[in-house]
């Protein structure tokens, strides 16, 4: 079940486990099928470790550890 923003909700499909890499960083997850747009969304950059530059359109490693990506874990 996933739920929209604006509070609907609606049973989706779930993909396997795919590679996604952005940035040279590279993480592993399952995608909802919602359409035929992609979106990446926030599990992806977390797991990167990669912040959104909206200005510029692009992402941008985390400048605390810019060569590797780090789990934050709390």
């Amino acid at each position: 079940m996933a739920e929209y923003a604006d509070g609907r909700k609606e049973v989706v499909d779930v993909t396997e486990p795919i590679s996604i890499r952005i940035s040279d960083r590279e993480t592993i997850e399952e995608a909802l099928v919602l359409g035929d747009e992609v979106l990446v969304g926030q599990t992806v950059l977390a797991k990167t470790d990669l912040l959104v530059d909206c200005a510029n359109q692009r992402v941008l490693p985390d400048p605390a550890h810019p060569d590797q990506p780090v789990t934050k874990i709390k």
